[in-house]
């Protein structure tokens, strides 16, 4: 994953191949595709297609086909990883090409090693020309050496084969053998695999440079015939010789390895003189002198892996500063563990666990941290270990403004990430909390692309199944962020068509919804450019009803919010929204929700910003303009609760603000009495009417009407609340 700068120009051509696919091909009659026409694909060109497709997800046995045309689309390294190919697809679409590389670790489906090999082996240019093959993960299915045509075919038959990755695969004693005949082998990976002794490596002794061999589980070779082996490795650079310290093994392959190790840090520099890297994390018997004995005695040594043996904050690693180590001594450590072990889900987890506590403060940008984690998560997508700890460190990597200076491309594949992590593991709570931690940030919301509305409903998803607050806030500030910018996008469009469509009035009664009483929705939305896109849209659809007490009764939202009151003092909003208010011709829905913005607004006479004098006739007006409001049977608006109401019905308010509040609360309860009577009283609101009712001041209008409500409150109450309410101390 790249995420540095911007695409290349042979990406962007690729991905749209890609995305045309279907457009640029014919099937035939198995089904498979084929170019309508091709031309001479540059060698590396064809590679990246099919590379690009591997990666995108869509490389399978109908896609594929398009890789038959070995003229014109000429393969040299091809990667078929986690795709599912069969075998019948792999043999007519990659085995005519002159291969130099060839990964199909963990095809899924089926497709054997058997079926890679006689696949290959049955071109001949393939035959001397392989130089690397992987089969990670695949199931080799190679009981006895087999014949084809009286040509033994196994893999000694790829004679040019100088890299072999047998990762997690069932390989035998017998298969190594033929293996370790090949002339030119010269690395070799047999991590987790069934083998047993290791005999067979005396073969190319003379030219295998590297072996790989982490957690041998089944190995019962004794230490001694161990160090003889590798002892004849007159050409190894490098040796891994790692365990799996999570497997909780105490079998005797295990004790045999541990000493194996001891004995070769402790045997001097005659044993493998040519080492230049070796690898023993997760050996956890190791002391700190037989290291220090054999990185002093080596001076050309240029990597130790050592995590999770506790030796990675040895005093002896301090005085060899170009020695590369793997370890959890500090995060340059860390990095190159998660680089090197991408594949080895033990290792990455205890980098991880590491990682985390070690950047839990951190005001320091890492980009290739995170590249590295994002990756761990790519390579282990069914992991809830690792996702658990990654989704952790990736918070920390990216929390308060470290998102804004990574580079955009790896934000965008960081949440693709997090979005998958809470898809795929929806019933682990502390999984879905981190990724709803390091989603709540406004920059990669607004900023990043990635799919937003796979995003919305997975956090619709967990909200819909959860109760816990604090991740409910957290959960409701994402999608108003998400909805917003989407929803706005949508009234951007509209508006400047000058449309009255359903679809607009949809968006516009989604946003104000979501904004009611949740001041983080609210300042998302002026964020997000709302407030400048709603001042537009007030002027351009002036005749239109319908969308003015949208607009308003989202501004209505805004107002309630203290700490976002000075974004609308703004005077020629404030005045606009006032000729509102004056005008009679207007429907009464239109102005009351004009009003119950200048009611707020001016409710505040210390955080009134504009002319006073402009205060004074909002205030005039407020008052002036309800008493003419008529009686409304048609329900116009609902409420969850009256608390934005409370600090209007104090009796220190002007009588405007007071009379909008209680004309308000009578609508409601006239049209739904049992509802918002019962809200009313349990919010302590009845107790502010009946304070209004009797303070000298208020004026006689506000009393009026305050007055009306408590005789609803009455009378919906049973004999005994009003008993209890006469008598309740402190209650007249």
């Amino acid at each position: 994953m790249d995420g540095e700068g911007p695409q290349t120009l042979c990406d962007l051509c690729l991905a749209q191949v890609c995305s045309r696919l279907d457009a640029l091909c014919r099937k035939g009659a198995d089904g498979s595709m084929s170019l309508i026409w091709a031309p001479l694909f540059p060698q590396e060109l064809a590679d990246q297609l099919l590379q690009m497709m591997a990666t995108k997800g869509m490389l399978n046995d109908v896609t594929v086909g398009i890789f038959r045309n070995s003229e014109k689309l000429r393969l040299r390294s091809a990667s078929i990883r986690y795709c599912k190919v069969s075998a019948k697809a792999f043999r007519l679409a990659l085995c005519p090409h002159r291969l130099l590389e060839l990964d199909a670790s963990w095809v899924p489906g089926g497709l054997t090693g058997a079926d890679v090999i006689l696949g290959l082996a049955s071109n001949p240019d393939c035959r001397a020309s392989l130089q690397m093959l992987a089969l990670n993960g695949l199931s080799l299915n190679l009981g006895s050496p087999e014949k084809d045509g009286g040509v033994y075919v196994g893999f000694s038959s790829l004679q040019g084969l100088k890299t072999l990755h047998l990762v997690n695969t069932d390989l035998t004693d017998d298969i190594l053998e033929d293996i370790c005949s090949l002339p030119r082998l010269e690395t070799l990976d047999i991590s987790c695999s069934s083998v047993s002794e290791l005999n067979a490596l005396l073969k190319c002794k003379n030219t295998l440079r590297s072996l790989i061999a982490h957690r041998l589980y089944r190995l019962d070779t004794s230490p001694v015939r161990l160090l003889f082996i590798f002892a004849q490795l007159h050409a190894l650079r490098h040796l891994d010789f790692s365990n799996n310290h999570f497997a909780n093994d105490d079998s005797e392959s295990r004790v045999d390895g541990d000493e194996t190790v001891r004995q070769l840090l402790e045997a001097g520099p005659q044993i493998l003189p040519s080492l230049l890297s070796l690898d023993i994390s997760g050996r956890k018997t190791i002391n700190d002198s037989a290291l220090r004995g054999f990185v002093e005695s080596r001076s050309g040594l240029v990597f130790l892996g050592l995590l999770a043996t506790g030796l990675s904050s040895s005093p002896v690693l301090s005085s060899h500063e170009n020695l590369k180590v793997t370890g959890e001594a500090n995060e340059k450590q860390l990095w190159e563990a998660l680089r090197r072990y991408r594949e080895r889900e033990c290792f990455v987890k205890e980098a991880l666990i590491h990682l985390y506590h070690l950047t839990t403060d951190t005001d320091k940008p890492q980009p290739d941290m995170l590249k590295l984690v994002v990756e761990a998560m790519q390579s282990h997508p069914e992991s809830p270990h690792v996702h658990l700890l990654a989704t952790a460190c990736v918070f920390n990597l990216t929390t308060r403004d470290l998102a804004e200076v990574m580079p955009v491309r790896l934000m965008s594949a960081t949440v693709t990430q997090l979005l998958h992590a809470m898809e795929t593991f929806p019933n682990i709570q502390q999984v879905q909390s981190n990724c709803l931690m390091a989603l709540c940030n406004d920059y990669l919301l607004q900023n990043v692309p990635f799919d937003r509305y796979l995003a919305a409903m997975l956090v619709i998803k967990w909200l819909s199944n959860h109760e816990e607050p604090t991740l409910q806030r957290i959960a409701v500030a994402v999608i108003s962020v998400l909805v917003a910018k989407q929803l706005l996008t949508v009234v951007q469009q509209k508006a400047m068509l000058g449309v009255v469509d359903p679809t607009l009035k949809f968006a516009l009664s989604a946003l104000w919804n979501l904004t009611d009483e949740t001041p983080t929705a609210a300042r998302n939305f002026i964020e997000c450019q709302g407030l400048e896109l709603y001042k537009e849209v007030l002027e351009s659809y002036y005749s239109e009803t319908t969308i003015q007490q949208k607009v308003l009764g989202l501004l209505n939202n805004i107002a309630e919010v203290e700490e976002l009151q000075s974004d609308l003092m703004d005077e020629d909003l404030l005045e606009h929204i006032l000729s509102l208010l004056q005008d009679s011709q207007m429907v009464v829905g239109v102005r009351y929700f004009a009003g119950g913005i200048l009611a707020q607004l001016a409710s505040r006479a210390e955080a009134w910003t504009l002319d006073h004098a402009l205060r004074r006739t909002v205030l005039e007006q407020l008052h002036e303009s309800v008493t003419t409001w008529p009686h409304l049977e048609q329900e116009m608006v609902s409420y969850r609760s009256f608390r934005p109401f409370c600090s209007l019905l104090q009796t220190c308010q002007p009588s405007g603000v007071q009379l909008w509040a209680v004309w308000a609360i009578h609508l409601v309860c006239r049209q739904n009495a049992s509802y918002y009577i019962h809200m009313l009283t349990k919010e302590g609101l009845t107790e502010l009417l009946k304070a209004l009712d009797t303070h000298p001041d208020t004026h006689s209008d506000v009393k009026r009407v305050s007055q009306s409500i408590v005789l609803m409150v009455q009378e919906q109450q049973t004999p005994c609340e009003v008993a209890n309410s006469q008598t309740e101390p402190g209650k007249s």
